[in-house]
């Protein structure tokens, strides 16, 4: 280097930057590349992304080599612009040159490369894959000591590197944060269909269901005239069959569709037995079984109705197919469940007078409030636990940021509710009003 020119130096230490940055930038293109865009590349067939998937395979090794390549350039570096500081000014010049040096390693070989790999790590990882692959072969001997003394101090501390696994896996949080933040071409429905699936898991079929009372079943120890006329008016296509109540004696499930042969027949000559033979066994579910459980139940057992039972085996409710699609793509028809928008007067005062027998997570999802979920599934439920008994008309409750006014009740249950958000009014002053 002392017979070497200045030219030729100053070319040498260009030279050294330039692969400084280029070390530095391909590290953070690499730490920063997108895990699940880099694996739809590898099974496109793009052979950078596939150099690039084997190098990140074990990322204590390539990041060996960068840094070791980046330090050995960055003191090289150090030693030619020492040189040519010595030459032009003397020993005075080291401690310039130095200084210098190190502003210049900071912005041009550092900041200005990572940060450029940051906002485009695809351009900058793939293209640096082909020269860290030649590179890794070319000082493995070197990079496995490095990483041999690096791996064994990082035992002390407990730390397992050839143990340790990368893992991708996100929670539930994260794929709801994930379907927000990286689906923002997807039209609103398809993100909202999206989460709803990921809730199938923790959302019970409990939650979805038509409760007991509200189930239409038909007496079949009631006139043979009767009965037809009530499957004549029935609008489901699965009717439950019992004899007393539904909890004495459920015969099976009858599929209108099954019957319709017999009906084309004289209805006098229609007898009980011939429509008892047509039903099928009832299907019994535990409430707690997940949506996402359920799902794959029905499709494995060619089912489209369960009845769902408490851990007393008492009849609690029924859930359809169609209930837990209705989950996934939002309300399909009327058959199921009524629309809790028909059972839901809105004030222009903000206020809002709700039938007491609604589900929380139905009024939540489609009318944006935050009642709690993780108790009773109604209105009624919920007022009658905070109060722990059966309120009286005019009774009132702060749940939340709502105000809850118990507006008409029966002999056993409320049947009204008026929900006036906190913040729009002001707490409820008159006399006959009971605020808990």
């Amino acid at each position: 280097m002392e017979t070497a020119s200045l030219t030729t130096l100053f070319l040498i230490l260009l030279f050294l930057l330039l692969l400084s940055a280029l070390f530095s930038g391909s590290e953070t293109g690499m730490m920063a590349l997108n895990k699940y865009r880099l694996r739809h590349r590898v099974k496109e067939g793009d052979s950078s992304a596939k150099k690039v998937s084997q190098l990140l395979e074990k990322p204590d090794r390539l990041l060996g080599v960068i840094l070791l390549g980046n330090n050995f350039v960055n003191i090289f570096a150090s030693s030619i612009a020492t040189i040519i500081a010595m030459r032009l000014m003397g020993e005075a010049g080291i401690a310039l040159a130095a200084g210098l040096l190190t502003l210049i390693v900071l912005i041009f070989s550092e900041v200005a490369p990572k940060t450029l790999a940051a906002f485009y790590p695809e351009k900058i990882a793939f293209p640096a894959a082909y020269f860290l692959t030649p590179l890794l072969k070319l000082f493995s001997p070197v990079v496995w000591l490095v990483n041999f003394v690096a791996n064994s101090f990082l035992r002390l501390f407990g730390v397992k590197v050839g143990e340790h696994k990368l893992n991708d896996a996100l929670s539930h949080e994260e794929l709801q944060t994930l379907i927000d933040e990286a689906t923002g071409q997807l039209p609103k429905q398809y993100r909202d269909m999206l989460k709803s699936i990921l809730n199938l898991e923790t959302v019970t079929v409990e939650d979805v269901m038509i409760p007991k009372q509200d189930i239409f079943a038909i007496d079949i120890d009631q006139p043979i005239k009767e009965i037809l006329k009530a499957l004549s008016r029935s609008r489901y296509t699965r009717i439950p069959l019992y004899r007393g109540s539904l909890d004495d004696e459920l015969i099976g499930i009858l599929n209108l569709r099954k019957i319709v042969p017999l009906l084309l027949k004289d209805p006098k000559e229609v007898k009980l037995k011939d429509i008892i033979k047509l039903t099928r066994p009832p299907y019994y579910i535990p409430e707690v079984t997940s949506l996402s459980t359920q799902l794959g139940n029905f499709k494995k057992l060619r089912r489209r109705m369960a009845l769902i039972v408490d851990e007393y085996g008492d009849l609690q409710g029924l859930v359809t197919m169609e209930d837990l699609l209705e989950e996934i793509v939002g309300k399909l028809s009327s058959e199921s469940q009524s629309n809790p928008a028909e059972s839901v007067t809105l004030n222009e005062d903000g206020s809002m007078l709700i039938d007491a027998s609604e589900f929380i997570r139905d009024l939540n999802k489609n009318f944006g409030l935050q009642l709690p979920t993780d108790g009773p599934k109604t209105l009624n439920g919920l007022i009658q636990e905070e109060l722990e008994t059966l309120p009286n008309e005019g009774t009132c409750l702060k749940v939340g940021n709502y105000i809850l006014e118990v507006v008409k009740t029966n002999q056993n249950a409320i049947e009204q509710v008026k929900l006036i958000p906190f913040t729009s009014q002001e707490q409820p002053t008159d006399d006959s009003f009971t605020f808990i």
